[in-house]
Parts: structure tokens; C-alpha cells; sequence
């Protein structure tokens, strides 16, 4: 027997509330509660939607610079990219640092 798992996340860069730190990432996990609050009264999920919802939901962080999202709307997966490529780079560094 298979199951198959779906899970939505937001994958975030920005800088948190704690001074002095630089650059911190983070991936949240989207709940099916989350994601109907994500949604524009259209019934639409955009990347605009998105960080309208992470203006009251992104916890730790005071700014949010950047962010990718994949979420599981019923049977599409709506996939949002980083804005900008370097966001990507600079998560991974922050997510899995090297251990020079």
C-alpha cells in the first residue's frame, strides 16, 4: 500500500526581530486552514496573496525580503519562485551552511 503525502510550505528570507543578526531563512508549513486564508476573495492564490498573508503570519521575522511557496490547492500544486535567483543561494547558505 502507497500513500502519498502533500505538504504546502512558504520558504522565507529576511531578518528577524533579534538585533544584530544578518540574514535568516526559514520554511513554514501551510496548513489547509492557512491556505483558505491565503486566498483572495476570488478564490485566487498568487504570489501578491501570499505576502499579503505574511504580513500577519510570518512570526519571528520583521522582514521578509524574499520568499518561494508551493502550495496544494485541492488537486493543483500552485508553485511561487523566489523573486529574485540570488534568494535561492542565500537560503541554502542560511537552511544547510557548509561545515568548513
Amino acid at each position: 500500500m502507497k500513500y502519498l503525502v502533500r505538504k504546502s510550505f512558504v520558504n522565507i528570507i529576511g531578518h528577524i526581530w533579534q538585533p544584530g543578526i544578518g540574514v535568516c531563512a526559514m520554511s513554514y508549513p501551510v496548513s489547509l486552514y492557512d491556505i483558505e486564508h491565503l486566498r483572495y476573495e476570488d478564490g485566487a492564490i498568487t504570489r501578491d496573496s501570499i505576502e499579503d498573508w505574511l504580513t500577519t503570519h510570518s512570526g519571528d521575522f520583521r522582514q521578509v525580503t524574499d520568499f518561494s511557496a508551493s502550495i496544494e490547492d485541492g488537486e493543483a500544486t500552485i508553485d511561487i519562485p523566489w523573486r529574485d535567483e540570488e534568494s535561492e543561494f542565500t537560503y541554502s547558505d542560511c537552511m544547510y551552511p557548509s561545515e568548513d
